[in-house]
Formats: C-alpha cells, structure tokens, sequence
C-alpha cells in the first residue's frame, strides 16, 4: 500500500472511530461500591437499598406500598437532556411489551435529584409521559440525599453557563427491586428493552410469566 493510500486509510478509519464514539460510547463510570454487577442478582450480605418514603404528586410515596410488587427505580431529573430520557423510555417500552398481568405486578419509580425545580406539578406530568405505570417522587434536598446515598446514587449540580439552566451531572442505574423490597438487580444505561423485559420475569418468577 502506497504512503498516501495509507493515510486515507487511516483517516477514514480515524472518522468512523469518531463517530461511533460520538453516537454510541457510553462512559463507564464504574459499579458503585456495594451494588450487584449489571443485570445480575444481588449477592446475599451487601445491604445496599432499602425502604424509603419521598413526596409524590399524589401524596407520600413509600417504596414498603409496593411490597408484592416488582419495583423499577430509577434517579435522574426532568431537564435532563438525553440520558433520563433515554432511560425512561426504554423503561416504558419494557412495560408495554409485558402482558397486562405481569404489569399489574409492576412500578415504576422515577426520583428527581432536582427538587428546586422538579416540583410536583412537573413531575405529575413528567414520568408518566414515559409509561401510566411509572411515578415521580422527590423531597428536600436533605432527604433525597439520603434515599441516593443508600442505594450509591451519585450527583452534582453543575454551574450554568452564559444563559443556559444548570445541569445536574448524574450516574444512571435502573434499580430493580423484588417483591420483599431488596435490591436484587441493577441495569446500566443503554441496556436493552428485552434485558429489562427479561429482569423483570426473573424476579415476578414463575407467577408472573404469561400462560
């Protein structure tokens, strides 16, 4: 292969590497301390998670009224540009494609690490735009600080520029919790519809598989 030829080479791949990394990288900000692996169970003795109670649009929302149920958490907040949306969608595609018996069995729990702007009104509109079965919840800043740090939720307002509104910087889990209430599996961000789909039948177990 001649010099020149080499180098278009080069560069051609150098721009699809580009590209990819544009459009598909996803930065791998690590397991938190304490979690399960991605899509996996929970190994017995790490007691991350647990019950909590936060302010929804219809009340107080408490994670032990859900108890029977397959709960799906996850944090983020209504500005956010891409990431939550992405995530949130998907949560709601997975629930679409669950028959009306399995999704009698499951909630969605969206929880805002925003609450100065994220107030009731707009997370009453918010999560179930992604899915009638999922719901926002948030409380004072203190509060939700502390149903993040249980379950190694990591955040950070970011300082606005020029003009723009702030943005808060955020890992992006979906928690999956059984029907005693436990962290029994985690998903990363990006994970496919038919991944969440295929948790949430593991843990409704042979109850919640369609006939």
């Amino acid at each position: 292969m001649s010099r020149q030829r080499y180098w278009i080479a080069a560069g051609i791949c150098l721009s699809m590497l580009l590209v990819w990394l544009a459009f598909f990288w996803e930065p791998d900000i690590g397991t938190p301390t304490g979690h399960p692996g991605p899509g996996t169970l929970r190994p017995a003795g790490q007691p991350m998670g647990g019950d909590f109670t936060l302010d929804s649009p219809d009340g107080k929302l408490a994670l032990q009224d859900y108890r029977g149920k397959v709960v799906l958490l996850y944090f983020g907040y209504t500005f956010c540009p891409d990431v939550c949306p992405t995530s949130l969608s998907a949560l709601g595609q997975a629930f679409t494609a669950l028959t009306p018996e399995e999704l009698a069995q499951v909630q969605g729990v969206f929880v805002s690490v925003d609450p100065e702007r994220d107030t009731q009104e707009v997370l009453s509109v918010y999560a179930p735009f992604f899915h009638p079965r999922i719901v926002g919840a948030t409380g004072t800043p203190a509060r939700v600080a502390e149903v993040a740090r249980r379950y190694g939720v990591s955040y950070m307002k970011q300082k606005p520029v020029d003009d723009r509104p702030y943005t808060v910087d955020h890992s992006s889990f979906t928690y999956l919790i059984d029907r005693e209430g436990r962290l029994a599996a985690l998903l990363p961000h990006g994970a496919p519809v038919a991944d969440i789909v295929l948790q949430i039948r593991r843990l409704l177990g042979d109850k919640g598989k369609p006939s």
